[in-house]
C-alpha cells in the first residue's frame, strides 16, 4: 500500500513540475510575443522615418530646381516685375531647403539614430530566448529519461540508471529554470523601458517640426508680401487667368479648324 501511495505521489509531483514548466512557457510566450511586436514596430518606424526625411529632402530640392528653372525663363529677361518675383521665389526656396536640411539632420540625430541603436538590441534578446529554448529541450529530454526508468520494475540496474538520470537532470533543470526566470524577470523591464528611451526622441521630433514650420510660415509670409499683386484673392486670380487664356484662344493661330 505504501509503495502504491509513493508511486501516485511521485506521478503527481512529476505532473506538477510539467505544469510549472508549461505555465512558465505560456507567460514567457506572451512576453516574447509583445517584444516581437515591439521589435517589428521599431524597425517599421525606423524605415518610415528614413523614407519621410528622404521625401522631405527630395521635395525641397525639387522646389529649388523649379524656382531655378523659372528664373532662367526668357520672360525674366523681358519683364522686370517677373524677374523680381522669380528672384524672391528662388531665395525663399533656397531658404526652405536650408532649413529643411537642418531639420532632417536634427531628426537623424535625435530620432532615426536612436531607433537604429534600439533595434540592434533585439538580436541579443532573441539569442537569450533561443538559449532558453535549447535548455528547455534538454530538460524535457532528460525528464523523459527519468520518467522512463521510474515506470520500469525497480531492479538493481534500473535503480542505478534512475539515480544517474536524476543526477544528470538536476543541473540541466537548474540551468533551464535560471534562464527561464531571467527572461520572465527581465523581458517586462526591457519592454517597459521603451517609454523612457523613446520619449526624448519624440519630443525632439516635435520640436524640430515646430521650428521648421514656424520658419516656413515666416518665409512664405515674406514671399507673399513680395509677389502679391494688388492683394488679389485666389478667385480673382483664377478669373484673371481665365480671361487671359480666352484671349490666347481667340488668336487665329490656335483656333480650332
Amino acid at each position: 500500500m505504501h509503495c502504491r501511495i509513493s508511486v501516485k505521489m511521485g506521478r503527481k509531483l512529476r505532473k506538477k513540475r510539467h505544469v510549472n514548466v508549461k505555465y512558465g512557457s505560456i507567460a514567457l510566450l506572451i512576453k516574447m510575443f509583445i517584444c516581437f511586436r515591439l521589435e517589428e514596430q521599431t524597425k517599421k518606424l525606423h524605415k518610415d522615418m528614413k523614407k519621410s526625411t528622404e521625401a522631405d529632402l527630395a521635395m525641397s530640392k525639387a522646389a529649388v530646381k523649379i524656382s531655378g528653372d523659372l528664373l532662367s525663363n526668357p520672360l525674366c529677361e523681358q519683364d522686370q516685375a517677373f524677374l523680381e518675383s522669380m528672384n524672391a521665389l528662388d531665395t525663399a526656396m533656397k531658404r526652405m531647403d536650408a532649413f529643411n536640411q537642418e531639420k532632417v539632420n536634427q531628426i537623424q540625430k535625435t530620432v532615426i539614430d536612436p531607433l537604429k541603436k534600439y533595434s540592434n538590441v533585439f538580436p541579443s534578446l532573441n539569442m537569450a530566448v533561443k538559449r532558453r529554448e535549447q535548455a528547455l529541450q534538454d530538460y524535457k529530454r532528460l525528464q523523459s529519461k527519468v520518467e522512463k526508468y521510474e515506470e520500469k520494475e525497480k531492479t538493481g540496474p534500473i535503480m542505478v540508471k534512475l539515480h544517474q538520470a536524476r543526477e544528470e537532470l538536476k543541473p540541466v533543470r537548474e540551468d533551464f529554470e535560471a534562464k527561464n526566470k531571467q527572461l520572465l524577470d527581465e523581458m517586462p523591464k526591457f519592454y517597459n523601458s521603451r517609454i523612457d528611451y523613446f520619449q526624448p526622441s519624440f519630443e525632439a521630433l516635435i520640436r524640430a517640426q515646430v521650428a521648421y514650420f514656424t520658419e516656413m510660415h515666416n518665409i512664405f509670409t515674406e514671399l507673399t508680401d513680395q509677389i502679391d499683386q494688388g492683394g488679389l484673392t485666389d478667385e480673382q486670380r483664377k478669373q484673371e487667368n481665365e480671361a487671359k487664356l480666352n484671349e490666347l484662344r481667340a488668336l487665329s493661330i490656335v483656333a480650332d479648324d
